[in-house]
């Protein structure tokens, strides 16, 4: 199996997963955060559907250059946030299907106001930045559902909520 092809595949999985976690953010509960330092309940949810984004930026561009205007994406409700998350994985898979082990392995670059940060390989990119990056947050916002005594999803294995 090709490296690209194991990717789709996780990206698949994840996205799945990612589906069960934010459908289960209560819309009265978007500006709840465990902590002053921490994101709100739509912040970080709001953050891996950008996660996401990053999916198509990988392969249709050859850099993404940031600068101190980017502003991030919030979602002003559980309806909104679900719609941008299905929007985002649904182009991501546009995407992905178009891609060949060559392009792949194309080297990409993160700038920001113009000084490279990185060049690696679009797949690397991928995999880090969109893939890993998702599952990251994607266990933060168990913990924030934990604490909100929302029932749990479960990503890997039953949780306490969900049993198999």
């Amino acid at each position: 199996m090709k490296v690209i092809d194991s990717l789709v595949q996780q990206y698949d999985q994840e996205t799945k997963t990612t589906r069960r976690h934010l459908k289960s953010l209560p819309n009265d509960k978007l500006d709840w955060r465990p902590h002053e330092k921490s994101y709100t309940a739509a912040a970080l949810a709001s953050h891996m559907v950008e996660c996401l984004n990053w999916t198509i930026d990988v392969f249709t561009k050859n850099e993404i250059n940031f600068d101190h205007t980017y502003k991030p994406y919030l979602a002003a409700s559980t309806s909104e946030l679900l719609e941008a998350f299905e929007n985002s994985v649904a182009e991501g898979k546009r995407v992905l299907a178009g891609v060949d082990e060559e392009a792949s392995m194309q080297l990409w670059s993160l700038k920001f106001d113009g000084q490279q940060l990185f060049q690696r390989p679009r797949v690397d990119v991928f995999r880090d930045f969109t893939l890993s990056h998702l599952i990251h947050h994607r266990g933060q916002f168990s913990v924030y559902l934990r604490l909100l005594n929302v029932p749990v999803p479960s990503s890997y294995g039953p949780t306490a909520d969900e049993q198999f």
